[in-house]
Parts: structure tokens; C-alpha cells; sequence
């Protein structure tokens, strides 16, 4: 696999960032993570509404701190992205979970998932989360390998009104750290 890292969402990657969002339209798929789904047209607003989601600022009610940040591959090309909450409510202690990522179309089944969630857990460790909750719809068996390839160890179930179940893993962050 090619080399890869995370960067938060700049201005540099601006052309990156759109041809990502771009992909994920044409494609007809749900965005996902859903911190994608911000309108890129002001690019500046944008970045702002990332970086005041990292620090708290303007939060909607019930939301909670959270970074975001992007899998970068060779010649600078977007990859993927993640978004990483701070800490946990209620719903999402049931059904969003700490951590939630995304691989373009065009890149999935090349182990990019894996990659990208071992650098997110490496992120919420330095953000001080210990013990990561990520969770996948029960039919989508590509995200609940790429957890368990990530030693998530699955706990109870959780079925949200409408029927669909929600699969929910835990991740220790403690022995997480970059290798070279």
C-alpha cells in the first residue's frame, strides 16, 4: 500500500478536497463521515466551521467537539476522511460513536480503511480518548473488518427505532502510536 497520513482539511488541499466531494455526488452514496457533507463552495467558511468545531465554538445543541481530518496518498490525492468527536452523548454512545470515516469510491478494497482508522485512533489518543467507540450498520461487513482489523471488541447491539441495528466496538487507544 501506498504511503499515507492524516492533515486536517487547508486551503492547500482545496482542489483535492473538491474533487473528493465531487466523487461522493456522482456516486449517489450517503456522505460519510457525515462532517463532509458541508457545502466546499466557500472553501474559507468551510475551514472555519472545522476549526470552531474543534474548539467548541457555535456547536449546534446536542453536538459535540469534534476534529476532522483527511487521508492524503501520493501526489497529494484525497483518499478519505475521518471525523473524530471528543467525547460522547447519549445517541452517540448508542449509534454515532467517537469515530467516523469514509473512502472515496475509487479507493475502497485496497486497505485504506484500515490504514485510516489506525491513524484516526492514533489522533484520539493524542486528543486524550482512551477508549474509542466505533460503530457500522449491521450489513456493512467491510467496516466491522476494518474495526476488528483494528481490535475492536464488538459489544451489545443497538437498534435504533426504525429496525436497523447498529454493531458498537471498542477500541483501547493506550498502545496506539505512529510507526515510521
Amino acid at each position: 500500500m501506498e504511503h499515507v497520513y492524516l492533515t486536517r482539511p487547508s486551503e492547500r488541499l482545496k482542489d483535492q478536497y473538491l474533487a473528493y466531494y465531487q466523487e461522493w455526488i456522482k456516486s449517489g452514496e450517503p456522505f460519510i463521515p457525515q462532517a463532509i457533507t458541508k457545502d466546499p463552495s466557500d472553501f474559507q467558511e468551510m475551514l472555519k466551521l472545522f476549526t470552531n468545531e474543534e474548539k467548541g465554538i457555535g456547536l449546534r445543541a446536542g453536538w459535540v467537539s469534534s476534529s476532522t481530518f483527511l487521508l492524503i496518498g501520493e501526489d497529494e490525492r484525497m483518499i478519505g476522511a475521518v471525523h473524530i468527536r471528543h467525547k460522547l452523548t447519549e445517541d452517540l454512545l448508542n449509534s454515532g460513536g467517537h469515530i467516523g470515516y469514509g473512502i472515496r469510491p475509487s479507493e475502497r478494497r485496497k486497505g485504506f480503511a484500515t490504514k485510516l482508522l489506525e491513524l484516526a485512533l492514533i489522533e484520539a489518543k493524542s486528543l486524550g480518548i482512551s477508549k474509542v467507540l466505533v460503530v457500522c450498520d449491521e450489513d456493512n461487513r467491510a467496516s466491522a473488518k476494518t474495526i476488528s482489523n483494528n481490535n475492536g471488541l464488538q459489544i451489545e447491539d443497538f437498534i435504533e427505532e426504525d429496525g436497523n441495528v447498529i454493531q458498537r466496538f471498542w477500541i483501547d487507544t493506550f498502545e496506539r502510536t505512529l510507526n515510521p
